[in-house]
Formats: C-alpha cells, structure tokens, sequence
C-alpha cells in the first residue's frame, strides 16, 4: 500500500504509486508552461553536462521575463521535451523543477479539483483517504 500525500489547505491526497499506471498526463496534453528558476536552470544543466547557455538555447524558451522547458508534439498532444514515454518517466527527476516537484499541490487545482481529478488517477478527496 502506498502512502497518501496530503498538504494543508488541500481537500484532496494523492497516492504516487498511481504514476506507475498513469501515461505521464501531468507531463503530457495541453501545451503550457514549466517554468525554471536560475538555480533550476543551473542544476539541470549540471545533471545534463550541458554549460548553462548551451542548455538555455537547446531546452528553453522565454516567455516575457521568465523561462519555460520547451515541449514537443505528440499526435495531438505537447509532452515536456525531458518526459520519456519509453520509461513513462522524466529524464531530469532528479533536477526537475519546482513546478514539476509539487504537482498535484497547487494553489490552482484548490478550486478545480474535478478537473485535477481527470488530469491525475491519483487523486482522491480526503474522506476517501483509504483509496
């Protein structure tokens, strides 16, 4: 049995081993953003022996003041260009950003916890934490 995660503020827990079974979908669908600090950008480069600018030009994309991870097409889908599908993991976890590190906490899913629950099999409300 896996251990339910649970963060105050939230009326849902998530049970990780649900990723084994999941195709990826928090890393996969419509397009968005995955935004990288200057340190995440630092330490992804690190973990890709790539020099910081190298790593900038082939991985990233800017989007006003910040930078984003770049995807890639999938049929009618965008995946992040570090999702493996071979593996259904990321190629950079153990660098991978924020973003990616606090998926399925975030403060927008606060109030959007059905649409959470179509996105993440490892969804459930709290009275169901025996799920």
């Amino acid at each position: 049995m896996s251990t339910l995660m649970k963060e105050d503020g939230f009326d849902y827990v998530f049970n990780p081993s649900a990723c084994e079974e999941c195709a990826g979908r928090c890393c996969t669908g419509e397009s968005g953003y995955i935004y990288v600090s200057k340190t995440e950008i630092e330490a992804i480069a690190k973990l890709l022996s790539l020099d910081v600018k190298e790593f900038v030009r082939e991985y990233l994309f800017k989007k006003m003041y910040k930078y984003s991870i770049k995807e890639r097409k999938n049929g009618d889908s965008y995946e992040c260009v570090f999702y493996d599908a071979a593996t259904n993991g990321c190629s950079i976890y153990d660098a991978r950003p924020l973003q990616c590190k606090t998926f399925p906490f975030w403060d927008y899913y606060k109030t959007r916890v059905n649409e959470l629950k179509l996105e993440c099999p490892g969804i459930s409300d709290k009275e169901d934490e025996s799920v």
